[in-house]
């Protein structure tokens, strides 16, 4: 059996098993889906989103792209965040980047990449920020992580941008955003406690969209 057919089999024994721990799994599944979180995510094969979380299917809703940037032109990324917080009311949005990406390392390198250009330049303007702090770095692997922390951080700051979250904050409370990195050399997650009350405060005062 090739690896194409085997997953087809790996889905069958998936099935098998989740009915007869409960029967009614898939009815439930197929009624509606009800998650608490919203994660974007970095696309890398490495990082699953619902297995890092330990959460099951229903319980998480996932967006997931080269190095987790949430871009402002992007309509995918924009249409997931206004169905997650506007549609489906979940309570946080968590920005998930993780050590090891191969978007932010090659976003480091002067190398022309073509089509990644534009998309690895939002990483390249994250450093152009935080210049004075990563230069001051010595360690080259010390900066790449370093850097990794950072791009998390700023499109967490994305994310607060959108007017659904800012409005559905006011009105409701939530979502709350975080910054996790996920560590694929241990399975770790570290939430870097992304100050989203401040953020957001700060981005009031420029990005004002007179929430009622």
């Amino acid at each position: 059996m090739n690896n194409y057919e085997q997953v087809f089999e790996n889905n069958r024994k998936w099935v098998e098993e989740n009915t007869a721990r409960d029967p009614d799994f898939f009815k439930r599944l197929a009624d509606q889906q009800n998650p608490a979180f919203l994660f974007i995510g970095c696309a890398d094969s490495r990082v699953p989103a619902n297995e890092i979380m330990g959460l099951q299917p229903g319980e998480v809703f996932v967006h997931r792209n080269v190095a987790n940037l949430v871009v402002n032109t992007d309509i995918n990324a924009q249409s997931v965040i206004e169905y997650a917080v506007g549609h489906l009311d979940v309570e946080h949005v968590v920005v998930c980047g993780h050590y090891g990406c191969g978007g932010v390392a090659a976003a480091m390198q002067p190398a022309d990449l073509g089509l990644l250009n534009p998309w690895l330049r939002e990483i390249r303007d994250v450093y152009r920020t935080h210049q004075e702090e990563l230069d001051a770095i010595a360690d080259e692997d010390a900066r790449y992580r370093r850097l990794i922390e950072l791009n998390i951080q700023e499109q967490c700051v994305n994310v607060i941008k959108t007017a659904v979250v800012q409005k559905t904050y006011f009105k409701t409370g939530h979502p709350i955003v975080h910054g996790w990195v996920y560590d694929v050399a241990n399975g770790l997650l570290r939430d870097l406690n992304v100050p989203f009350k401040g953020i957001l405060a700060d981005i009031q005062k420029i990005y004002d969209l007179q929430v009622e």
